[in-house]
């Protein structure tokens, strides 16, 4: 996303999560956080797993749902 897009309303976004980037297939202002539910404004998403199309709010819970995928194995 670059700041040349259209403005973004204020509701929940529905993002396609790619390596080191995403693309906003429907129109919002943020995504929520798959472990926590809280809602994360587009331009601070920063960590998401590719493989389940999950966002986070941080790193530290990034790094415990991989655990937690990691130990389901």
């Amino acid at each position: 996303m670059n700041r040349y897009e259209s403005p973004r309303s204020a509701g929940e976004a529905r993002v396609r999560y790619l390596d080191g980037d995403f693309q906003v297939l429907s129109p919002g202002g943020f995504v929520r956080c798959a472990v926590t539910g809280v809602p994360i404004p587009l331009d601070e998403l920063r960590y998401w797993n590719v493989d389940r199309q999950e966002a986070y709010a941080d790193a530290a819970i990034a790094l415990r749902r991989f655990q937690e995928l990691s130990a389901a194995r």
